[in-house]
């Protein structure tokens, strides 16, 4: 168990739970150790311990997905609004939906898109915020009805409603991955130096006036390394045959390469590239041709505007999806503490719940306050333990069970609500 978690607790509810509430928050030194709020447990059909005990195998895989799903969400909401994810030039438009979403939060703080459908943080749903002193967490019949329901009927709903979720954000994280890698191989074109970049948008018309009415004679384009400039001065008309003497013109430049075009007639084309690649001089395939060069723009245009639609899209679906998502998480994790405290304490069914925010450092203090509180008839248990450690009884009653007993194990119900952002 984590310091940073919340942690969600049960024991036999023996008395009024806001009462017993009190006397865990005094147990817990009024905050020294830990903060408490109530959590209701809905009257649920227990059913039979052999379909409690299948039901709690099943609750020990199904948390996990579910905890992963939440994860996936937000590790997509964290992607999208990280700084990186502005690199590619656009930025997002905004919605009259959610006023929230706009091109500000191409680059924003994770915390303010993990919030409710209310805007508020996600951990008010199930813990009190800062200043607010009372909070009972109730669960929501109106999306899982408990009536004439049986808890595996129960836990299907939830499964089948997280289902649906993880199917509509797979599918919207597909659509806009296409969308965003077609739009990062355009800008890709568009960046490098010059011996590999896109002339597109480097060269005009002009630069290929005197050749485009010629039969014969053909402008072509060279990248020279900057070290070899003067070389390709003095060399360049000698390459091959047929290089118009004096035809090179410098027409762009970067920290690497210096473009160059040169005419030549168009049937040593081939011969003079291979002479120039030997030369360490890169001649370019490129043929100027404004149709293609004015659709590849708008294309380009629109790739930019429908990856920012289908951004904002996105983020918009991933923050409800959060929301849905976590509150699911809280159902299930109830499901599983009333479970756990059914197969621990026995019947009847009436338990007390709380969820505990821990202070920081207190961990092993926390965990033997809730230990006292929590389990019942414990001082009479270490009692008769001692006896049995004595006879040596309780080394024989572990037995299959000794390698589990090993690892993490509380005297008392504890199911771990973790911080999703951290």
């Amino acid at each position: 168990m984590k310091d940073s978690s919340l942690w969600l607790v049960s024991s036999p509810a023996d008395s009024d739970p806001h009462e017993r509430l009190e006397d865990l928050r005094q147990a817990l030194g009024n905050g020294k150790l830990g903060h408490a709020s109530l959590v209701e447990f809905p009257e649920f059909k227990t059913g039979t311990l052999s379909s409690l005990l299948t039901l709690s195998e099943t609750l020990g895989k199904q948390d996990p997905t579910v905890t992963t799903a939440v994860q996936k969400t937000v590790d997509t909401i964290r992607s999208l609004t990280s700084p990186s994810s502005s690199s590619s030039g656009s930025s997002s438009s905004s919605s009259s939906a959610n006023p929230q979403i706009g091109d500000s939060s191409r680059a924003s703080p994770l915390s303010s898109h993990l919030v409710l459908d209310d805007g508020r943080p996600y951990l008010s749903y199930v813990f009190p915020e800062e200043g607010q002193s009372e909070h009972t967490w109730t669960w929501d019949k109106s999306k899982f009805r408990t009536e004439s329901r049986s808890l595996n009927e129960v836990v299907e709903a939830i499964m089948k409603e997280v289902q649906s979720i993880e199917n509509s954000q797979r599918n919207k994280n597909q659509e806009y991955a296409v969308v965003k890698g077609q739009l990062t191989q355009a800008l890709r074109k568009k960046s490098g130096n010059l011996s590999m970049r896109s002339l597109a948008d480097v060269v005009s018309a002009s630069d290929f006036a005197g050749t485009n009415e010629s039969e014969y004679l053909e402008t072509v384009l060279v990248a020279v390394p900057k070290n070899l400039t003067k070389e390709w001065d003095a060399s360049y008309e000698r390459l091959t045959q047929m290089v118009v003497p004096r035809s090179s013109v410098k027409l762009a430049e970067d920290e690497e390469y210096v473009l160059f075009s040169v005419t030549i007639f168009r049937r040593i084309k081939d011969e003079f590239s291979q002479k120039a690649r030997e030369k360490k001089f890169i001649a370019r395939d490129f043929t100027y041709d404004e149709e293609a060069i004015q659709k590849g723009k708008r294309e380009l245009e629109d790739l930019i505007a429908q990856e920012k639609q289908l951004w904002g899209d996105l983020l918009r679906l991933s923050r409800i999806n959060f929301s849905e998502l976590f509150q699911l998480l809280v159902h299930l994790k109830v499901v599983r503490t009333y479970v756990e405290s059914v197969l621990r304490y026995g019947l009847p069914a009436a338990y007390f719940g709380a969820v505990i925010k821990p202070e920081h450092k207190q961990h092993a203090k926390l965990i033997s306050t809730l230990s006292d509180f929590l389990v019942p008839d414990k001082a009479s248990r270490k009692k008769d333990n001692k006896k049995k450690d004595k006879s040596g009884t309780n080394d024989e009653a572990m037995g299959e069970y000794a390698s589990v007993m090993e690892g993490e194990y509380y005297e008392f119900v504890v199911f771990e609500i973790e911080k999703v952002d951290e």
